[in-house]
């Protein structure tokens, strides 16, 4: 057991909201408003749980599912956990919610007004990702992204109340590149889940098999479908960033990060020459501080 599993068996809320530092993008960064950063943790917290309960990766003893009136021997059933989830949430919009991340979620809704359904839309991601492994058409993989990505911009603009349905379209494209920016970093650690966010319909272009992607390292086959499908994402950057040039202010400056970190993991990963398979390949500082700054000039 990891020192973060033993503290989240202790204090699941702490525990959990601890995983934001060790994420790809800033989640509440210190520049930002008090208030902001306060109501974005509270929005990660829930977001971070619904995966730890889809991806199977709560610490042992049992805790959240106490809290969610799971009984212990019961607790690595995912989909009756996600049912508990659920129904905890709606008690964050109609009544006291048992999960303390849930309970201190619940003040973020009423002062941002915020509605059931990108959270839902997160539960439901994870629900998918029990049921459903493979993705064969990109238009499939573009309706899980809808689920298991678009939330999250959306709800970064309610909280910042500066949603607009233009806003909405951009964030959501920004979103569903930054989802599958992820999927090509995560190839080996994915399908070690059993799961594959290729498109079967591209690997058959490619001439690519699962076997190939368990592979030690890429033949030239499989860095060629990385490339297409890390093109695909840049394409849906550039489409998304206007958005940021749409707001102002400290908030500009996250939305710049969120695209410029998007840029740096495709740049990292076009310098690994496509080859995902040994892990994630990483970006510096230096890299994402120039991407920040070309992002900001409005220019990709």
């Amino acid at each position: 057991m990891t020192a973060t599993d033993t503290a989240h068996a202790v204090d699941p809320e702490r525990g959990t909201l601890d995983k934001a530092a060790g994420e790809n993008f800033p989640v509440a960064p210190f520049f930002l408003p008090r208030d902001w950063r306060a109501d974005l943790m509270a929005v990660y917290g829930f977001a971070r749980l619904v995966d730890d309960i889809g991806d199977g990766d709560l610490a042992p003893g049992g805790a959240d599912a106490r809290l969610l009136g799971v009984a212990p021997e019961q607790s690595d059933d995912r989909l009756l956990m996600l049912d508990a989830f659920e129904a905890d949430l709606r008690r964050v919009f109609d009544g006291t919610p048992r999960h303390p991340l849930l309970r201190r979620l619940q003040p973020t809704v009423r002062r941002r007004a915020l509605t059931p359904g990108p959270f839902l839309g997160l539960i439901a991601a994870n629900r998918q990702d029990q049921l459903v492994a493979r993705y064969e058409t990109y238009d499939d993989l573009l309706a899980y992204c809808e689920l298991s990505a678009n939330p999250v911009g959306r709800l970064v603009l309610a909280v910042t109340g500066t949603s607009t349905p233009e806003r909405i379209r951009r964030s959501d494209e920004i979103c569903t590149a930054l989802q599958i920016v992820e999927h090509l970093q995560d190839v080996a650690e994915d399908l070690g889940r059993d799961r594959v966010y290729l498109p079967a319909e591209d690997m058959k272009r490619f001439h690519v098999g699962e076997a190939d992607l368990a592979a030690p390292t890429a033949g030239a086959s499989v860095r060629a479908l990385i490339a297409f499908e890390a093109e695909r994402a840049r394409e849906l950057l550039d489409a998304g960033s206007p958005l940021v040039g749409s707001v102002h202010g400290r908030l500009r400056l996250l939305l710049a990060g969120f695209v410029a970190g998007g840029r740096a993991a495709l740049a990292a990963i076009a310098a690994a020459g496509h080859d995902v398979l040994p892990g994630p390949p990483q970006h510096g500082k230096i890299r994402l501080l120039r991407e920040v700054g070309v992002t900001l000039r409005g220019k990709g």
